[in-house]
This record gives C-alpha cells, structure tokens and sequence, in this order.
C-alpha cells in the first residue's frame, strides 16, 4: 500500500502536514531524560524505584525535580527520610530497571529479586547502586508542590560517575514499553552551559 503525505509550502519549502496528537501522550514527546533508579532506605530497609520523569532545576547547588507517586513505598520512604540516590544505569540494565518498574517494593525485596549490587553512600543513608554508571546522592530540598503534585526538589550533595564509561548508553521511556537509548553524540557551537 502506498502511504500519501499531505504538504503543506511555505517560503518555497515543503513540510510534512501534522496530525493533532492525543493530550494523554504528550509526555512521550517531551521526555525528560534517562530512567533511573531512585534508591531509599528506611527502619534499615533499603527500596529502590524505576522513574523517568525528573528534571533539571539549577546548576550549582544542583537541584533535580522529579515526580514519584504519592502512594508508592518509594515516595514515603523519601518524605519520611527526606533523602534518596539517583542512580543512572546503562541499556544493559535495561530490563532490570524495568523490572524494578514493574513490582512494587511492599511486595518483593528488589534488589534480590534482580540481582543488585549496592554499596554504601557517602552522605546519605540509601545504598548506591553499583552497576549503574553514575550515582547522585541527594537531601530533599523543596517540599513546595508535594501536597498539589508530589513533585519534590532534591539537592545533590555529591556525585559518583565510572570514569570508564565515555558515553553511557541510556535509556529513555517513550511510553507502554518504548524505550529509546540514547546515542551519538554531535557538538555544535554554543553559548548554553
């Protein structure tokens, strides 16, 4: 079957003609980053969560946004201790990450259940995740939209990368199942930080 392209012209040049998309998928075009790994401990026992939707808010204290959800084991343990790692994996934990997704820490002891190694942080009481290329310790900073959005600023308070690891593969979720991993690098002249 032959597929028709609409065109639309405009100063002498073509573009494909777009369709209206549905509001409840626009995350899948804005996604924000790579999945990670959020990592929590509480009474002693640790929890690790998968999230994609996190956000830069500033450089220097580096401030990350992110929104986990209210009812998970991931966001009380976060709100009670108030701290938690960032840990960024590589497509070859893919589908761990996905599993950790995918069940719920009140049901299942993750990092058995997947295999995964942790080791102690430096700064906070949630283990870093060491099969991940980088780990980001992080203090609750901002509780300001919880309560409307469980959207929570945290703070890095340090950060571990594997200097070994030149350019990490990530991935990134499109959305039921999708994931996109990231690839070449291109540099372009610049004045953005």
């Amino acid at each position: 079957m032959r597929r028709v392209i609409n065109w639309v012209f405009h100063s002498g040049y073509a573009f494909p003609m777009k369709k209206s998309y549905p509001l409840s998928q626009v995350y899948r075009l804005l996604e924000p980053g790579p999945v990670v790994l959020v990592t929590t401990m509480l009474k002693g026992r640790p929890n690790v969560m998968a999230m994609s939707w996190h956000t830069m808010i500033e450089f220097e204290p580096p401030l990350v946004g992110c929104v986990i959800g209210g009812g998970s084991l991931t966001f009380g343990n976060l709100r009670a201790s108030r701290e938690c790692v960032i840990n960024i994996p590589t497509v070859e934990l893919a589908r761990k990450v996905v599993g950790c997704g995918n069940v719920s820490g009140g049901d299942v002891d993750k990092f058995k259940k997947f295999s995964l190694a942790q080791s102690p942080a430096s700064r906070v009481k949630a283990p870093l995740l060491d099969e991940c290329y980088a780990n980001l310790e992080c203090r609750l900073f901002d509780r300001g939209m919880v309560e409307k959005y469980n959207f929570l600023v945290l703070q890095v308070v340090k950060a571990w990368v594997d200097p070994s690891v030149k350019n990490p593969k990530t991935i990134h979720h499109r959305g039921w199942g999708n994931f996109m991993v990231a690839g070449k690098t291109i540099k372009l002249r610049s004045k953005m930080r």
